[in-house]
């Protein structure tokens, strides 16, 4: 594993996206591992997930900590004495305020369940369903300080079934979350996307196909 950028996964929940993380850099190919888990909730299923791939897991407790800026520096320093390069958050209920954004500036990343900027927050899906739209979907996107309004990587779109509810449609957008986040890692650690002056800019090559596949937009 030697030579693959390290990766810190913050975490408060299931972990799903965390297996997937830990998923694909189990692959040989795959440019990253997943060099500690960090959870703010002690329960959280995540970090079984965490001890079943045999990657380090500490919890630190926000309300154990006199302030956001107290809980923020410790998480910094478990971190950073992981090795850590590049932040990933995997269901993580804490908004990160700009010291800690600083420390890792341009390497934290969000997957969000909606097709921001629309539905930010929590319940994105219920958001979705109660507004009537037609397609929701996930987005893979720098961090700054505000919730979930960092500069977009990527997206992933499903449609919206007649008869859905917040399950279904959670699930449908779980498998996108799934496939498009490990593709995003992989495109930041190989410096393919990169963040410059705010923006989200990338450099030819193959897997900026993959990523044209996944996002709409303008690539840069």
């Amino acid at each position: 594993m030697s030579g693959r950028t390290k990766l810190g996964v913050l975490v408060s929940g299931s972990g799903s996206n965390l297996q997937a993380l830990l998923d694909a850099c189990a692959k040989p190919d795959f440019p990253a591992e997943v060099a500690l888990v960090v959870s703010n909730v002690p329960t959280a299923f995540a970090l079984e997930r965490a001890k079943k791939a045999g990657v380090p897991s500490v919890v630190l407790e926000h309300k154990a900590f006199g302030s956001r800026a107290d809980f923020e520096k410790a998480l910094v320093e478990k971190l950073v004495s992981a090795g850590v390069e590049w932040v990933c958050l995997a269901g993580f209920m804490r908004l990160l305020g700009v010291d800690f954004l600083g420390h890792f500036a341009g390497r934290v990343l969000n997957i969000h369940p909606s097709l921001l900027p629309a539905f930010t927050g929590l319940h994105a899906q219920r958001q979705a369903l109660e507004r009537g739209v037609k397609v929701a979907g996930c987005t893979v996107h720098f961090v700054d300080p505000g919730m979930d309004t960092g500069p977009i990587i990527a997206q992933a779109a499903v449609p919206v079934l007649p008869g859905d509810d917040e399950a279904a449609l959670t699930a449908r957008i779980l498998k996108e979350e799934h496939r498009l986040y490990p593709l995003v890692v992989k495109l930041v650690t190989t410096g393919v996307v990169r963040l410059e002056g705010g923006r989200v800019v990338t450099s030819a090559g193959p897997a900026v196909g993959e990523l044209s596949l996944r996002n709409p937009g303008e690539p840069g």
